[in-house]
């Protein structure tokens, strides 16, 4: 569906001070632009971006925003650099392994441009900080690779009337957008008619698009699916890109339109999105301390779902068989069946000793009555007498081995977290 015309939206951020001499060089190449200009370099310097996500979408968009002049970045992570990283979230260098994301990323805004502030948050985002973290800054970049940080950020963010340039990778492709629920605009459409929302109205937000969750594990992760590397660049410059928009008023931002790029075929898509007239707007976050990660389908939720959200996301509301790691070590102590279901070369990585490896595609088409010859004698093999501890890289692919494997009436658990979260449990032992 083609795009429809945009409206144009108002400054974010008022001019700052003026400029000194040495700053009048280093952003020359922005003060000639049309819509930038002196006054937009003053709005940069004034500005405060946050960024969730100090990894492959983040890195790209503290690198340019940080270049670009912004006074004050923001960067939330509670992550240390792994050797995995280095392959996409380029703001990490291996001296940076075993550091802290934002430490890292810190040192290189630092190099890149010695003048601005930045903010270190080394903290995952909750329903009992998010407030506090969003409502210091100007504008949001939501670069999370998990749904209940993505509704957290979104709910925080429209709770406080700010707006959030949202972004996501998946293998080959790559989505962006600008949500915001209280949006200024500037002049009508092209149509003359009243903005999109009308002047004052509500603004598109993610949750508009995005009313429910995917069904865990229908949506990967990077580390159970992949992703191209270099996709990570293109998609944050974009983010970086709609920032430094939504600060100075420049062109028309993503605002009601969500940009998707496939890399494969190098071919960009618009499509219009809308706010929901029926959505009740976000003014208060999901109470309790899980209640995102409940939304999301990916714990059970006390006494129902919190705060009125939808049930979670596998649809038939009964409890996952998943166990965390610590429950998972017990089980193994007392003779439980290990079966790892990564691939062989993760498993080369991180070996999870007495496992037996069989990967997660083995298991396809495993369900009662299936014909996958291969999937049968997987299960087949499978022992009956004693439980059996599914884990994979992160939680996804066991999550579904073990729902397959139950269905074939083996007791069969899988252990969130992962393989990260199992060796650190078992190293006691």
């Amino acid at each position: 569906m083609p795009a429809e015309p945009a409206s144009q939206l108002a400054p974010l951020v008022e001019p700052g001070r003026e400029l000194t001499t040495a700053e009048l060089e280093r952003y020359a190449r922005h003060l000639s632009l049309p819509g930038v200009g002196p006054a937009g370099q003053r709005r940069l310097a004034a500005a405060r971006v946050l960024v969730v996500g100090a990894g492959g979408l983040g890195s790209p968009a503290l690198l340019y925003l940080a270049a670009a002049g912004v006074g004050t970045v923001g960067i939330v992570d509670d992550d240390l650099v792994d050797t995995s990283n280095l392959q996409r979230q380029v703001i990490h260098g291996s001296s940076g392994v075993g550091l802290r994301k934002v430490d890292s990323a810190r040192a290189a805004i630092a190099e890149v441009n010695p003048c601005v502030e930045v903010v270190e948050h080394a903290v995952r985002l909750d329903a009992d900080n998010a407030l506090d973290v969003l409502g210091g800054y100007d504008v949001v970049l939501d670069g999370a690779d998990n749904f209940p940080t993505r509704y957290l950020v979104a709910d925080a963010a429209e709770a406080l009337g700010l707006p959030v340039v949202w972004g996501s990778v998946y293998r080959f492709t790559g989505q962006v957008a600008v949500f915001w629920g209280a949006p200024r605009y500037v002049v009508p459409d092209a149509a003359g008619s009243s903005p999109r929302g009308g002047a004052g109205g509500r603004g598109v937000t993610y949750r508009d698009v995005f009313p429910v969750p995917p069904p865990p594990g229908a949506a990967p992760d990077c580390a159970t699916g992949g992703v191209l590397g270099a996709m990570c660049g293109t998609v944050g410059s974009v983010m970086a890109t709609e920032a430094i928009k939504l600060v100075t008023g420049a062109g028309t931002t993503l605002f009601g339109r969500l940009a998707v790029y496939d890399a494969l075929d190098l071919t960009w898509r618009q499509l219009t999105v809308r706010p929901d007239p029926t959505r009740e707007p976000v003014t208060a976050l999901l109470p309790g301390d899980d209640a995102y990660a409940a939304f999301c389908g990916l714990t059970p939720a006390a006494g129902g779902t919190p705060g009125g959200a939808a049930p979670a996301a596998s649809g038939t509301g009964a409890p996952t068989a998943d166990v965390d790691a610590r429950e998972a070590a017990a089980l193994l102590a007392a003779g439980a069946y290990l079966l790892d279901v990564r691939e062989g070369w993760e498993a080369q990585v991180r070996p999870v000793p007495g496992a037996t490896l069989v990967p997660s595609g083995t298991f396809l088409g495993g369900v009662p009555g299936g014909h996958d010859a291969a999937a049968r004698a997987a299960l087949d093999d499978l022992p009956t007498d004693r439980p059996v501890v599914v884990v994979c890289a992160a939680g996804a692919r066991s999550a579904r081995v073990a729902d397959v494997a139950r269905a074939a009436g083996v007791e069969a658990r899988s252990v969130t977290g992962g393989v990260p979260a199992l060796l650190a449990a078992v190293a006691p032992h």
